[in-house]
């Protein structure tokens, strides 16, 4: 019988196809199971705060994902957990009325977040950021107001414009790579260029010489 074909995986290892089929399966199944558990964590955020009558907005890497995943699904990526632009005065309201969502407060690390009262951990948590302000204070921009939002999944994203805004600011490393992937699909525009202060600008460059 000939040998079955095998391909190096890694550093001194190898899998037969089957195999690396096997494996490629349960990466996108567990991946699979990450974006639906995101999305449904989001979802209870989203619907308390909608019933409620008070603003937000998905920002962050899931905002991200979400607005690249309209374009084109393979070039999405994913992120660990979930940011929302709120509101600092409404803070308090927000705790109260997620609760009976099964959702409840934390302040970890200097962040406000809302954890899954099942699974309360920060990696599987609502962290908040608040409009009009910094989140940092050497950053050269605060957190965007609310503008007006697309609903994707049933939830209020941050347009594209701020959230390159937003990206831009922080410049970390995974926020530049976040960059790539709304310009990547076209989504940031000559328009939303435009818009940006010169170091903003500046900044989109630097990131796209990098590409």
């Amino acid at each position: 019988m000939p040998a079955q074909p095998r391909c190096q995986v890694g550093k001194g290892a190898a899998l037969s196809f089957p195999d690396e089929i096997l494996r490629l399966v349960l990466i996108n199944a567990h991946y699979e199971r990450h974006v639906d558990e995101l999305i449904e964590l989001a979802s209870r955020f989203a619907t308390a705060l909608s019933k409620a009558g008070i603003e937000y907005r998905i920002v962050g890497g899931l905002g991200v994902y979400l607005h690249v995943n309209e374009v084109d699904p393979i070039a999405a990526r994913l992120t660990r957990d979930i940011d929302a632009a709120v509101s600092r005065a409404d803070i308090e309201r927000i705790a109260q009325v997620v609760r009976p969502f099964g959702l409840e407060f934390r302040h970890v690390a200097g962040v406000d977040m809302f954890v899954d009262a099942e699974q309360p951990t920060a990696r599987r948590a609502v962290h908040l950021l608040c409009v009009r302000e910094k989140v940092r204070p050497e950053y050269v921009e605060p957190v965007p107001g609310f503008s007006e939002a697309p609903a994707i999944h049933g939830l209020l994203v941050a347009p594209v414009a701020d959230l390159v805004r937003m990206k831009l600011t922080s410049f970390r490393l995974k926020d530049k790579v976040h960059i790539q992937d709304l310009d990547g699909v076209g989504l940031i525009t000559p328009e939303i260029e435009a818009q940006l202060p010169e170091l903003l600008r500046q900044r989109l460059a630097e990131v796209r010489a990098s590409d």
